[in-house]
């Protein structure tokens, strides 16, 4: 329930209670596979694109009994291009980056040969580097539509790093700007601390996660719900056609299923910091504090630090 909302130039921001926070973070403590009450940030890393798979797979089973007869949730794939790590010679625990030049050391080769009659100097190279090499990666949304007509009602977007940087980010930026013309909702979201933000008139406060939605006899207003990394994740409105009123999604729900269903705390490592960005030093130590709490770390030794 939305009992605050501020008025940022064409945003609208829906802020919960601080009391109501407090009172879903205790319940989903005891529930949450993951040491974490909402999102969890190491899910950033290698995991993510299993986890955005499996997101959207739970986010449409969560819907689909508030959805029929009339409506249907389907699962949609497409490929962008993306210049993922290059990982020839890599570290296994290496961050997941994406560089545009790679430079390794020049790997064991045979020597070239030249036919014995011919004398002829090859000169060394100086370095040997590996050119960027594309490749698709997959994307899923979660589409609404009407059974009758099969018309795309809502569009539900999860952010991946695929569509928060480079070309990825533009052709997303397009691609958004396509589906503003239309006559379709539009539901984004983005559990993502990394990477470019959505471009909104109006500034938006700090958090590391955000909630979109562009309601299309609303536009050019958007909804927003910022959301911090240490509260539970919120449950947010599926607009349909009207008259019919809008379907709950409680994103916290269906994170936990993807945990209840994969198992992901069994797959991450706690051990060491999350993936990139850096998280500020308070909530280094939030999080340090929670994985002592859920038993993934030990405590320091008496007059250490730990350092995150």
């Amino acid at each position: 329930m939305v009992t605050g909302q501020v008025k940022a130039g064409r945003v609208l921001l829906f802020l919960p209670p601080k009391r109501a926070t407090i009172r879903i973070r205790h319940k989903r403590r005891t529930l949450m596979a993951s040491p974490f009450p909402g999102m969890d940030p190491y899910l950033e890393g290698e995991m993510w694109q299993e986890f955005h798979e499996t997101l959207a797979s739970a986010i449409r089973t969560q819907l689909m009994p508030h959805l029929t007869p009339k409506y249907v949730a389907l699962l949609a794939k497409r490929y962008v291009l993306d210049r993922p790590a290059l990982s020839i010679e890599a570290v296994p625990s290496e961050r997941v980056i994406y560089p545009d030049v790679h430079v390794v050391a020049p790997p064991r080769a045979a020597p070239i040969s030249t036919p014995s009659n011919v004398d002829v100097a090859v000169a060394e190279p100086a370095v040997e580097v590996v050119s960027p090499m594309t490749e698709e990666v997959p994307v899923l949304s979660v589409e609404i539509r009407d059974v009758a007509g099969r018309r795309l009602v809502t569009l539900i977007e999860i952010l991946s790093p695929v569509n928060k940087h480079g070309e990825g980010w533009r052709e997303y930026d397009l691609r958004r700007i396509d589906i503003l013309k239309t006559a379709t909702h539009l539901l984004e979201i983005d559990l993502l601390r990394q990477g470019q933000r959505i471009q909104l008139v109006g500034e938006l406060p700090p958090a590391s996660y955000y909630v979109y939605l562009s309601r299309w006899q609303r536009r050019p207003f958007t909804q927003v719900w910022p959301i911090s990394l240490r509260e539970p994740l919120p449950t947010v409105p599926v607009p349909l056609l009207p008259p019919d009123p809008d379907v709950p999604l409680d994103l916290q729900a269906a994170v936990q299923a993807c945990f209840d269903l994969v198992g992901y705390e069994r797959l991450l490592n706690y051990a060491d910091s999350p993936p990139p960005p850096a998280l500020g030093e308070e909530d280094a130590a939030w999080v340090a504090d929670r994985l002592r709490a859920a038993g993934w770390r030990e405590a320091p030794a008496k007059g250490q630090h730990e350092k995150e």
